[in-house]
């Protein structure tokens, strides 16, 4: 005997199988809904929702084809004409299959297999959720861009503006760098290459108005 593809065998070769599992589609068809042991009823709901994919189908070669299966033609009638249009809208899950216990004498589990003929909602496409605000701004967003520092020049008796040639006043021969309020005395390391954009007669001068040597 062919080893089964698929779980235990009904009945005692494939073809009793074949006829065990058109008479419990034939049954299920024509009555909407059946008990029988567990085993039968997943061995039973492929075939079935393949014959309800027929019966959606509707041609004459769909019909034929169930009818070489089933070999009932009171269940095929009811397949085409009453159960395919109750499941046109529904695109699988045509059986059910709820376990209702054991039986008694052999204790064998038991089920009841039934067709899903419920019509189907259409499911709705689910609202994009709208992008959260931002928190409101109490002022609208500005680039700010920080002014540089005014260079502030120094004033007073000890301190002088270089002459138009850039040289230093007589007297004043400290230089100093507004830039970096930095001051330059005569024998400091760099003083001869220091451009000076003031000048201080001494570096007390130049530490009074804030110059750092």
């Amino acid at each position: 005997m062919p080893k089964p593809t698929k779980g235990a065998r009904l009945g005692g070769g494939a073809a009793h199988e074949r006829l065990i599992l058109a008479n419990l589609a034939s049954a299920l068809f024509i009555n909407k809904s059946i008990k029988t042991t567990e085993t039968k009823a997943k061995r039973l709901r492929p075939v079935a929702e393949r014959l309800v994919t027929f019966g959606k189908r509707g041609d004459l070669a769909a019909r034929r084809r169930a009818l070489s299966i089933l070999r009932n033609k009171e269940a095929v009638h009811v397949l085409f004409t009453e159960i395919a249009p109750l499941v046109a809208e529904r695109e699988g899950g045509y059986t059910r299959i709820t376990k209702i216990g054991f039986r008694k004498g052999d204790n064998a589990p038991m089920a009841a297999i039934e067709l899903v003929l419920d019509p189907v909602t259409p499911k709705t496409a689910a609202a994009p959720k709208a992008e959260e605000a931002p928190a409101a701004v109490a002022e609208d967003e500005v680039e700010v861009t920080e002014a540089p520092a005014e260079e502030t020049e120094a004033t007073g008796d000890d301190v002088a503006q270089p002459l138009e040639d850039g040289s230093a006043p007589e007297g004043f021969d400290v230089k100093g760098k507004n830039a970096t309020k930095k001051f330059y005395a005569p024998g400091d390391s760099g003083y001869a290459q220091v451009k000076a954009d003031v000048y201080f007669r001494s570096a007390e001068a130049a530490e009074a108005a804030g110059f750092a040597n």
